[in-house]
């Protein structure tokens, strides 16, 4: 595929194309074992392509918890699905057909051009085209999630506080308290996670409405402030992780640190029906209205 060259090329930085990622993201699947979840996936595809972090920080367009490169990861698993490559389940896991178990390579280009409907937006960027063209819209990039971060975001900080405190609890947290507040309305807090009913954990988590990259460096404070009687911490972004930050939380040899990004804690608010409520749609076949 000619792609132009300006829609891979967002602030002088290359961000690979559609049917580079469509390829990668098969492979990604097959060294995965067959089957993996959304971050598992992107990870290992930015391993495959060696992406530097300058890449792999590029939000979309205005997101401040979505990069580049994961909405057109989210959009290659999609158009792999279309073309009958892989599955996903209601857990979001996602695996490679049976139909392709022996497929070792795939043909980027061909998927991206002839698995979704014909776009009546031919001049208007990649992106747009697939939004337009019928396929079915990755549950990362759906427009409700783009609102309610906004929502988020401009909430009250006291406001904030509440959503934060009662998400730790839908978790499984208890004793759930807030200790600092921070003057970009981020919260820190302590609380205690059971496992199973039997073990329990002190934990420390660190919530930052945040609307761009967490780096290693908050990370490594995070980590100096907690006090010997945790077990475990958590750092909340409204925003998103750079890879250096995703390392330093998983340093060996360091206390690690659990991350829940923009994306998950909004996953989260739907999972638990936190402010978010699912409703049901009908499509309209026009075509059997029209023949019957």
């Amino acid at each position: 595929m000619k792609s132009d060259r300006s829609l891979n090329v967002k602030n002088n930085i290359v961000i690979p194309t559609y049917a580079q990622l469509i390829e990668n993201t098969f492979i990604a699947l097959k060294e995965l074992g067959g089957s993996g979840k959304n971050t598992e996936i992107n990870d290992k595809v930015a391993q495959l392509m060696n992406l530097p972090d300058d890449v792999l920080d590029v939000p979309h367009l205005n997101s401040s918890s979505m990069s580049e490169v994961n909405y057109r990861c989210a959009w290659a698993r999609t158009l792999l699905k279309n073309h009958g490559a892989i599955e996903n389940s209601a857990r979001s896991v996602w695996a490679i057909t049976a139909a392709f178990a022996s497929v070792e390579t795939i043909d980027g280009d061909y998927i991206e051009k002839n698995c979704k409907k014909p776009s009546q937006t031919k001049n208007a960027p990649a992106e747009v085209q697939m939004e337009n063209a019928g396929v079915e819209i990755p549950e990362e990039v759906r427009s409700w999630r783009s609102k309610l971060q906004d929502v988020i975001q401009n909430m009250d900080p006291y406001g904030f506080e509440r959503l934060t405190q009662r998400l730790l609890r839908e978790c499984g947290f208890t004793q759930v308290e807030v200790t600092k507040k921070s003057g970009d309305g981020g919260i820190d807090g302590t609380g205690k996670l059971k496992i199973n009913g039997i073990f329990s954990f002190n934990i420390a988590f660190q919530c930052k409405r945040y609307h761009g990259v967490v780096g290693a460096g908050d990370i490594r404070d995070f980590r100096g402030s907690l006090t010997t009687n945790i077990e475990k911490g958590v750092f909340i972004s409204t925003g998103s992780f750079s890879k250096a930050a995703i390392e330093e939380a998983a340093a060996p040899g360091k206390q690690q640190i659990d991350l829940i990004d923009g994306e998950e804690f909004i996953t989260k608010l739907a999972e638990f029906g936190i402010g978010v409520h699912e409703i049901k749609d009908y499509e309209i076949d026009e075509d059997y209205f029209a023949k019957i």
